[in-house]
């Protein structure tokens, strides 16, 4: 696979200012058309999946013209860290659509999606996971339409996206490692950095309880017995943890 080398990131951020504050089309088509090895970059690393290398890169091309078109160049966000997951989101849609074992109305995915958005954000909010009443109320759904959302897994060809992106790498990133729920509102990628940068200011031991609790699911007790400190003691690190968080974020939030 060829390696990608990126743009000039000074050059870049001038055409996207020219583009989104002074109309420039021009300056819009020179950012696109010099991010296009990137494109490529990340296509390829799909190769092998069963789809044509070019339908993934026009399919990944559609993820670069929307980052460029909602780029905001007054947040101080490198655009290849913006535009890399938005191309690698719209790839797994691309997998996805093709995923289900049978058809399945879109508003039910797009509901299973949001459900488990709001069940992670609860989560990290109140340390607990909402109810399907809680996320009825949330998502201003009916019982029923979360209950069946919820179990749309069973309909879904999870293979497709458990399996490596490259047949010849076995050992390689699957599909869906590379991803970070990228399927939420483009909008929303700036907040996972601001997250990301959130989480490297606490302390060590506060990253490791979080990324123990909620991206490796380990249970309270569990945690405990991985640091050696009471399951009681692990509660309130954990509560003080996610505290610490929520007030490094509201801080990142007024500097930017």
């Amino acid at each position: 696979m060829r390696r990608y080398r990126r743009p000039d990131k000074a050059r870049t951020r001038r055409l996207l200012v020219r583009y989104h504050k002074e109309g420039d089309e021009r300056a819009r088509e020179q950012v696109i058309q010099e991010q296009l090895p990137l494109v490529e970059f990340l296509a390829r690393k799909f190769a092998g999946r069963g789809e044509p290398v070019d339908d993934l890169i026009q399919v990944a091309s559609v993820g670069l013209i929307k980052a460029v078109d909602r780029f905001d160049v007054d947040r101080q966000i490198e655009f290849s860290t913006y535009a890399t997951p938005n191309i690698l989101g719209e790839i797994k849609r691309y997998f996805r659509d093709k995923g289900w074992a049978m058809r399945v109305p879109r508003g039910l995915q797009e509901l299973r999606q949001s459900a488990k958005e709001a069940i992670r954000d609860e989560t990290i909010r109140s340390g607990k996971s909402p109810t399907i009443q809680d996320l009825s109320r949330t998502l201003n759904a009916d019982e029923e339409s979360v209950a069946e959302a919820l179990t749309l897994g069973r309909a879904y060809n999870t293979s497709s996206l458990d399996a490596p992106v490259n047949q010849e790498d076995t050992d390689g990133d699957t599909i869906i490692d590379l991803q970070a729920d990228e399927n939420s509102p483009i909008e929303g990628i700036e907040d996972k950095l601001l997250l990301r940068s959130a989480m490297g200011s606490l302390r060590d031991q506060q990253q490791t309880i979080l990324k123990l609790r909620f991206d490796e699911g380990k249970t309270q007790t569990e945690i405990a017995d991985r640091i050696g400190v009471s399951q009681m003691h692990v509660s309130r690190l954990l509560r003080r943890a996610l505290e610490d968080l929520r007030r490094e974020l509201t801080e990142l939030e007024n500097r930017a």
